[in-house]
């Protein structure tokens, strides 16, 4: 469910909101003044809705449509293809995903969500409160590159550009540009074709412009940071099992965990991953001290069936399961950093004949699916996780970037990498549902100028081409509601 603290924020701040304006337009003294100030603004409200329009822009939209007239009209040709295609392949992609999620909602167990192109986003819910700044950015900014492209085109097949404007509907923030809809009408259908599909056009460029952004973001961060080195600690969760004066801290650059290098964030997920699925790594411990050990053969059953021999309140001793010539069976409680710190990974016994002298390989003897992982972060001691692998993953954030000096920030290019991703993910979806044949996006007046430049000859009656239209526009409506309403339902209820 959407968390209760987010809905009173956005609740409240709307409230106040509406109750100023009701309170100014009321009042006999302020009236005038506070409507003249709105108007001269270019500001309307209404319920949950604040609207900006201006025509300052006017003159930056007309000379970026100016600007080289032949590669306009290729860029805008290009993007009139690709809204078209986008347009059909947009359909395939909600049926699909509307067939996955409708197959989650009939499984016992929500698997496979993650594989989902599209997915509904709630703030606080499905979206951490954390990144929400890089959320609404990348919004906004997915948002006027849509808006500019529709004005650039717009102007450059002679269509007059009013102004444009920028709004707020509930929490997200969106851009418009208003057209002069007479000049609108008397171009011909491509040429409409091209305004229309130039928005989802921008978006899909702005998608391919983040990604590439990301991929050089080492080589453009070269000379500031470095790569290759370790995954780079920037936050730990206070309290997580990866805290504390042994554990993991900011600065802090991991390089191996067990013996699974660590190159980077990537190889830290996919070390997790490997282990585990691996059977639990052993250590070779010298034979002489084992036999000191005096919890040799006094293990005794957990409850899920596992073994233990070292008492419930120590802090320090761990229990490990080993063979010998004589007995296959044998456990020991040690103390866990002493006997791990200089030891090597084994598997059997054979892993540990290496040395002159006598050892064998002892493994943790741990409840089901926890593992001992040896985290390598030089030049501090190693740290110890005793635990559920993921509760390691998500306990800490990490970067591959690697400052050179002293005083570059850590978390900038966290902060890059994020708000790329997040561009690459809105934009490419603002695109998708854009170019859906839907009443009221873009989608509805691509469909419309696209049936009127195709199907003039096959089908000369202009009612039965919009008849054909409404009946296309309304699966396409249909379609996307369902898509929002399930997905809305899938976050939200689950």
């Amino acid at each position: 469910m959407i968390p209760i603290p987010v809905v009173v924020c956005v609740m409240g701040g709307w409230c106040t909101v509406y109750l100023l304006d009701t309170a100014l337009r009321s009042s006999t003294s302020m009236k005038s003044s506070y409507e003249s100030w709105l108007t001269s603004n270019g500001l309307s409200l209404s319920p949950f809705h604040i609207r900006w329009h201006t025509s300052l822009f006017n003159r930056l939209f007309a000379r970026c449509s100016h600007f080289n007239p032949c590669f306009l009209y290729v860029w805008f040709s290009a993007g009139m293809v690709f809204g078209i295609v986008a347009m059909f392949g947009s359909v395939v992609l909600l049926g699909r995903t509307l067939m996955q999620t409708l197959a989650h909602m009939m499984a016992e167990t929500p698997e496979g969500t993650h594989e989902q192109v599209l997915q509904v986003v709630v703030p606080g819910v499905n979206l951490p409160v954390s990144q929400l700044a890089y959320f609404f950015i990348a919004i906004l900014v997915s948002g006027l590159i849509h808006e500019f492209g529709h004005g650039v085109a717009a102007l450059r097949e002679q269509v007059r550009l009013n102004g444009f404007g920028m709004f707020m509907f509930v929490i997200y923030p969106g851009a418009f540009v208003d057209l002069f809809t007479t000049h609108l009408n008397l171009i011909s259908p491509v040429q409409q074709l091209r305004i229309f599909c130039a928005g989802v056009w921008h978006n899909f460029m702005l998608c391919v412009a983040a990604v590439c952004f990301l991929l050089l973001l080492p080589f453009l961060l070269f000379p500031f940071y470095y790569t290759g080195a370790g995954a780079l600690i920037t936050e730990v969760v206070e309290g997580s099992p990866s805290s504390g004066p042994r554990g993991l801290f900011v600065g802090d650059l991991v390089t191996r965990m067990e013996d699974c290098s660590v190159k980077g964030v990537e190889d830290w997920h996919s070390c997790i991953q490997q282990l585990s699925h691996q059977p639990q790594s052993g250590y070779c411990v010298p034979t002489a001290t084992l036999q000191l050990s005096r919890a040799a053969g006094r293990a005794y059953k957990r409850l899920d069936g596992t073994m233990e021999c070292c008492s419930n309140s120590s802090m320090t001793d761990l229990c490990f399961a080993y063979s010998n010539n004589l007995e296959s069976r044998l456990f020991a409680c040690l103390p866990a950093r002493k006997t791990i710190e200089a030891s090597r990974t084994c598997r059997t016994n054979a892993d540990c004949q290496v040395d002159f002298s006598p050892s064998l390989c002892v493994i943790p003897s741990l409840e089901n699916q926890t593992r001992l992982i040896r985290v390598k972060h030089p030049p501090q001691a190693d740290m110890l996780f005793v635990g559920y692998p993921s509760h390691l993953q998500f306990s800490v954030s990490l970067t591959n970037f690697v400052p050179r000096l002293g005083f570059l920030h850590l978390d900038l290019p966290v902060m890059l990498e994020t708000l790329s991703k997040y561009l690459v993910s809105l934009s490419g979806a603002l695109a998708v549902v854009n170019a859906v044949p839907c009443f009221a996006l873009d989608g509805q007046w691509m469909l419309t100028a696209f049936l009127e430049a195709t199907l003039c000859s096959l089908i000369p009656e202009k009612s039965n081409r919009e008849l054909l239209g409404f009946f296309i526009l309304l699966g396409g409506s249909t379609l996307l509601a369902a898509n929002v309403a399930l997905g809305l339902w899938m976050v939200t209820a689950r």
